[in-house]
């Protein structure tokens, strides 16, 4: 069997790119013929994958879109008949991945009133409708029942099939039985992590990790951290690992009196080194169709602050890992519960918390590593359905 990925552009380091690979490499694993069509690719290629990229040299993110999806929908025509599956929305899909939000429900509820007469609207709008239309046959991949609630409520037409896939947690990320008995092990990765970052076994790290990092909340988190009294501001430490532009953030941690305590790391491979080292995750996103950096600090036991408009906060709130702000969201209470759990970490010291040996418990389950294999069968299913499958 042959498929078609498409992804605008890869690099190592989103959760969308993750599950892009890990789905990718269990399709090249069953020995099925894999093509690829980005705009860009950062980092190693899997081996087993033809890859093409078609890059856009003109100005205009909009224009760039546009031009890639043609070329693609070009190749793809000139080529017998396959599966297409893409990781973005557009046209001529036979499975969409759902890792973005409902473009209609998020521009009715986050932007002005005229943003409905801008291009950016009328394009991403457009692009929806072609996964979503009435006439539609694309299969539609959801991590959350919020996600197919939302394209339901704003695509009463659709007429498609709805596919829920089961978390893909990397096996890298589940702590071993060692490492759950004592949150730092003397001379262990932890602690030479935190030595590294020059932090002192009395200090407390909250980490933050995920690229993008306006809907990711770093401002609120940085507005929580200088919101914290005095005595405990002095031993916080904010660690943001991720990929994007940091400037703006470094201004408003020096307007809030925070720069000294703010450590942005960039882009990281030795994630789980980090949750292990941390003492407490903030991830007050804006909106996450799913957020895996949740379930990776629960599944870690590393306790989690996170936001309701998330859509992994319930397993915070049902492993009893930590706190969900609910909505709608006031910074008030994001800077108390923030406060209220560092006090407790605090008084703990190296001891583990009730929120971290919950989660250890709660993330023992492989169901929350399996969504690689889930995702490949339903793909042979429906090929199977499409009369694709040899």
């Amino acid at each position: 069997m042959k498929l078609s990925f498409i992804i605008y552009k890869y690099f190592p380091f989103g959760g969308q790119q993750r599950d892009f690979v890990c789905v990718l490499n269990e399709c090249i694993k069953r020995g099925y013929e894999v093509q690829v069509f980005v705009i860009s690719w950062e980092g190693p290629i899997p081996d087993g994958i033809k890859l093409t990229k078609f890059p856009h040299e003109k100005n205009g993110h909009l224009r760039k879109l546009r031009h890639f999806s043609s070329r693609v929908q070009a190749v793809l025509s000139a080529q017998k008949r396959h599966l297409v599956i893409g990781f973005n929305k557009m046209p001529g899909l036979d499975i969409y991945f759902a890792v973005d939000p409902c473009f209609a429900e998020k521009a009715q509820e986050q932007r002005g009133k005229y943003y409905k007469f801008t291009p950016r609207y009328r394009h991403f709008i457009n692009y929806e409708r072609h996964v979503f239309s009435e006439k539609s046959n694309t299969d539609i991949f959801y991590l959350t029942e919020h996600q197919k609630d939302s394209f339901t409520s704003f695509y009463p037409d659709f007429k498609g099939y709805f596919h829920f896939l089961p978390p893909g947690l990397t096996h890298d990320r589940r702590v071993n039985d060692t490492q759950s008995k004592d949150v730092r092990l003397k001379g262990g990765k932890a602690e030479t992590v935190r030595k590294s970052l020059g932090l002192n076994s009395n200090d407390l790290m909250v980490l933050q990790v995920g690229s993008g990092f306006k809907v990711k909340g770093v401002d609120r988190s940085l507005r929580a951290m200088g919101a914290l009294p005095s005595e405990l501001k002095s031993r916080v430490f904010y660690v943001l690992v991720g990929q994007d532009k940091v400037r703006k953030f470094h201004r408003l941690a020096k307007k809030l009196s925070v720069a000294e305590n703010f450590l942005y790391l960039g882009p990281r491979e030795d994630v789980p080194d980090l949750l292990a080292a941390a003492d407490l995750m903030l991830h007050p996103a804006y909106a996450e169709s799913a957020g895996y950096t949740i379930l990776e600090a629960v599944v870690a036991g590393l306790p989690i602050l996170t936001t309701a408009s998330c859509g992994y906060a319930f397993h915070v709130e049902r492993a009893n890992a930590g706190y969900v702000v609910e909505e709608p969201y006031q910074q008030e209470s994001l800077n108390d519960v923030f406060t209220e759990m560092l006090e407790v970490l605090r008084r703990l010291e190296n001891s583990r918390s009730d929120w971290s040996l919950n989660g250890l418990t709660y993330g023992s389950e492989d169901r929350f590593f399996e969504m690689p294999k889930v995702a490949v069968n339903k793909i042979e299913a429906i090929a199977e359905r499409k009369s694709l499958a040899s």
